[in-house]
């Protein structure tokens, strides 16, 4: 029986006799929002929906405020995947492909040559980017050994995709060794162990408490309130007109002219139409 009270939601939780914190979140609702204005291969919706997933737990993991963006940039027929999401667990999501995809296509395929790119932009502070090379089958592993090469701690990450009820869903958990040095890796491989075992049916149908008891019921587990996850894309108008007022003068008139005196900017996150004619461009430049 699927469950729908914990869709678009993230957990936090620690295991009180072990030196062990994770995550689980499930993506519905934020996942459709992203994938309805455009016809991705299943293949792309179903690497969009990990993306989305490992995006989340990331920012919850890193716990500060301010934006996080998750890329995948290659030579192969998916040129661009991107995933951006800020601390409000506010997420959105866009693929550009330059070839022909099949659903067939192995990661390293879709990509060819490329990395998985990290930048983290914090609100105050220091901006940083990792690169991590694709040089294993799934981002789930990629990020694993992420983890471990950069931050020198253990970390296990389920990521799932499929659909319930005729809707795309994307679901995931992450377990990682406490960072102050207290937890032990006997008990890190025990906890990981366990939730390799999850079901599809569990995480895509169970609420969060359900899943960890059916998971962990011999573990003392504290979980703290959910947080929700919302599809948020950002554009806006003057964002849109900003973009334009980057173009010269000659190229605008050119632009207008070949488009009946209208540019049309259609935002590539969620579809977003914003029109400008010759008297809205010049408004623009007066306000600059």
């Amino acid at each position: 029986m699927i469950d729908n009270t914990d869709n678009d939601k993230l957990y936090r939780y620690l295991f009180q006799d072990r030196a062990v914190r994770g995550e689980w979140v499930r993506l519905n609702h934020t996942f459709t929002d992203t994938l309805n204005t455009h016809q991705y291969p299943q293949v792309i919706q179903a690497l969009l929906g990990e993306m989305m997933v490992a995006t989340s737990l990331l920012t919850a993991t890193l716990k500060f405020e301010g934006d996080i963006t998750v890329q995948i940039q290659g030579d192969g027929p998916l040129k661009l995947a991107l995933v951006n999401g800020n601390h409000q667990q506010q997420i959105r999501a866009l693929a550009r492909l330059q070839g022909d995809v099949s659903d067939e296509m192995t990661l390293t395929q879709l990509v060819g040559k490329g990395v998985l790119v990290i930048t983290i932009a914090p609100t105050e502070g220091e901006r940083y980017q990792g690169v991590i090379a694709l040089d294993k089958p799934t981002i789930t592993a990629c990020l694993e050994d992420y983890f471990v090469r950069s931050e020198q701690l253990q970390t296990q990450l389920i990521i799932r995709t499929g659909v319930v009820d005729g809707q795309p869903v994307a679901a995931g958990m992450l377990l990682q060794i406490m960072p102050d040095g207290s937890g032990s890796p006997d008990d890190f491989e025990h906890l990981a162990t366990l939730a390799a075992t999850v079901k599809n049916e569990e995480i895509f149908g169970l609420t969060a408490e359900e899943l960890l008891y059916r998971l962990y019921h011999e573990e003392r587990v504290e979980i703290f309130p959910a947080q929700p996850v919302t599809f948020f894309c950002g554009c806006s108008q003057e964002r849109s007109g900003a973009a334009l007022l980057l173009i010269s003068d000659d190229e605008l008139d050119d632009v207008l002219a070949e488009h009946h005196g209208t540019i049309d900017m259609q935002c590539e996150c969620c579809g977003t139409h914003y029109l400008f004619n010759k008297a809205a461009i010049m408004q623009l430049k007066a306000e600059k």
